[in-house]
């Protein structure tokens, strides 16, 4: 039985139950943390471990058993924070490689441009993540973030797009990409991971779920990748509300692209990129268990079956998972 590596260890393909494929346990800015601790933390350290340990715990509570945390580089990984939280809960929590940024990269990235793209520094740092671990965590990546948004693929995002593809197609190891669907630039991406040896059956298209436009969605998933419904609980203005998004997923699972269709909330546990509470009070249903306690029973409602329930949360989640290379 084929095994992906999580925080606390492999476990084996049929064993991850309902995950999540799309979430944040922590997002903290690294040289604030290191330099300026009380401009990152608006508690004690310790007591933004137990509000994190609580909140996924009631995750745990509603039968989620697995996690994808696509925390990348540049995003906020904090490998320490994550594993303490995960001591404390019951959970299978899988991190990411890759880098998040819509165009902007630093020197020490900028003036090591690799040529081919398998000698690209951003290559050989997905891969050590990989293959090795996240810095001195031992916990081995088995994800890839990359992001695309109203930017568009820039020189150095098309750069970031075929590093990752070059590190998937060398691991076997899932991309996601984050996107801004209202540009339809997710059949550009898929062109490019595909040409630079990515296999888009293992590649997520984040933020879909953002749009309801069935034609473009069909696309991505005829294509043979997942299109991540993984915003649910954050309807902002200008993207696809609750309704709009339940009603585009029972369409798509009535015809046949359960399949191709990943559930979660983008959800960040805790984060130093804002005032405590804001975005709570901007977005009061923008919580990790509305998957659970809300889109579930509504699908139901719209005569989803639990077949293809349990396709979206468990079967599919775990296909991107197969075939890692060890």
């Amino acid at each position: 039985m084929s095994t992906v590596d999580t925080v606390r260890g492999p476990v084996p393909l049929d064993q991850l139950g309902q995950t999540l494929i799309h979430e944040h346990l922590i997002m903290i800015s690294a040289e604030f943390e290191k330099f300026y601790p009380e401009f990152a933390w608006s508690l004690p350290r310790e007591e933004v471990v137990d509000k994190v340990v609580t909140a996924l715990q009631e995750v745990r509570d509603r039968g989620i058993t697995t996690i994808l945390d696509c925390t990348a580089f540049f995003h906020g990984r904090d490998m320490d924070f994550v594993k303490e939280v995960n001591d404390r809960v019951d959970m299978n929590v899988i991190v990411s490689s890759g880098i998040y940024t819509f165009d902007y990269l630093p020197y020490h990235l900028s003036y090591r441009k690799g040529d081919p793209v398998e000698k690209d520094m951003l290559t050989r740092m997905f891969v050590r993540d990989i293959t090795i671990g996240v810095g001195d965590s031992e916990v081995k990546a088995q994800s890839i973030k990359v992001a695309t948004d109203r930017e568009g693929i820039t020189e150095n995002i098309e750069r970031i797009l075929r590093a990752a593809a070059c590190a998937s197609g060398q691991t076997g190891v899932p991309i996601t990409v984050h996107t801004h669907p209202a540009d339809k630039l997710g059949p550009q991406i898929q062109k490019i991971f595909a040409e630079y040896g990515a296999d888009l059956t293992k590649v997520v298209v984040g933020h879909s779920g953002d749009s309801s436009d069935l034609d473009y969605l069909r696309s991505l998933m005829d294509a043979g990748s997942m299109a991540g419904f993984d915003r649910m609980g954050l309807y902002m203005a200008g993207t696809a509300s609750m309704d709009e998004r339940l009603d585009t997923i029972a369409t798509l699972c009535g015809e046949g692209y359960a399949d191709r269709i990943g559930l979660s909330h983008d959800a960040v546990l805790y984060s130093d990129w804002g005032p405590p509470g804001v975005a709570a009070k901007r977005f009061p249903t923008w919580v990790p268990t509305h998957v659970s306690d809300v889109i579930l029973p509504a699908l139901r409602e719209r005569g989803v079956t639990d077949a293809d329930i349990d396709t979206m949360t468990v079967s599919a989640p775990a296909a991107l998972f197969d075939g890692i290379h060890r």
